[in-house]
């Protein structure tokens, strides 16, 4: 029998989108934001190692998730028709189990965390298993995935500090208004696709004022940013790597303004770079004040 799971791990790695880790990089950077800020420097490495794996964990759970919700409509999508629960490489079946050992994991290692932060992760597990299925009934999905990609934070100012200071909250409206901003420019990859369909999105909601929305969202991310700075006192090298960040909300501007596919993900996956810049801004500044 473990031989038989041991060969279909590649399918299953596949089913969780191992090979393509963008969106553990894009749920990640959020997380640390949070630890750092909470914590006002390095976290406990217990805290940060459970952050991180749950990280994995979680966005691979919410790739099963999201594969079987969308089984019926992903064979009619250019990008997503070769996914394993589509082409029949992994049942449905499979993909159930998968996703509860993936939950129960992530589960056990926040359960070293304390009851508050337990009680957040039922939060984050509704989120997971509900934003797959709001794609059929509301033009704003993005939004759900952003609370779903932000709830990491206040999950970490309670793992930290037992509380949710208004900070958290600060950090946790930035997450959300920049993931609906690139994933934005995700949705208008399959924005032909999803229109045949049914399916909804910002992408189709925006129309032609996508790009003007999106440039919208990124300034009230670094608005947000800026704010941030403030409320944790923050010295130069913070705000000299938020110039750095919005450098790139710039190129991603520039990358789309020919309305093509393949420049429209492009935009997206560059987001990685702006979190991580972001990131290496608020541990430079925490590392700063310390020395």
């Amino acid at each position: 029998m473990s031989i038989a799971i041991c060969s279909r791990l590649p399918v299953y790695a596949r089913l969780m989108r191992l090979d393509k880790p963008i969106g553990i990089l894009l749920l990640l950077w959020p997380a640390l934001w949070g630890l750092w800020m909470a914590a006002e420097g390095v976290p406990s490495w217990h805290v940060l190692f459970v952050f991180v794996a749950g990280v994995v964990l979680m966005r691979s759970a919410g790739c099963v998730i999201n594969d079987y919700a969308d089984r019926e409509f992903d064979g009619h999508v250019e990008r997503t028709r070769a996914r394993p629960l589509v082409s029949g490489a992994v049942t449905s079946k499979e993909a159930w189990l998968l996703f509860a050992v993936l939950v129960m994991t992530s589960f056990i290692l926040v359960l070293t965390l304390g009851f508050f932060t337990v009680a957040l992760s039922v939060v984050a597990l509704l989120l997971a298993m509900v934003y797959p299925f709001t794609k059929r009934y509301i033009h704003v999905p993005q939004v759900v995935l952003g609370v779903a990609f932000a709830w990491a934070i206040p999950m970490a100012f309670a793992a930290i500090r037992g509380e949710i200071p208004p900070l958290a909250w600060l950090l946790f409206l930035t997450t959300v208004l920049w993931a609906v901003a690139y994933d934005t420019f995700y949705g208008m990859v399959d924005r032909d696709d999803d229109l045949r369909i049914g399916v909804k999105s910002t992408a189709i909601l925006f129309g032609r004022y996508d790009r003007i929305i999106v440039s919208v969202l990124q300034g009230l991310v670094l608005l947000l940013l800026l704010l941030a700075g403030k409320w944790i006192a923050a010295s130069p090298v913070y705000y000299i790597g938020l110039f750095a960040a919005t450098l790139f909300f710039v190129y991603q501007q520039w990358l789309v303004r020919d309305n093509d596919k393949v420049h429209f993900f492009q935009a997206f996956l560059n987001n990685n770079w702006f979190g991580l810049v972001v990131f290496v801004s608020i541990f430079l500044d925490f590392w700063v004040k310390q020395a």
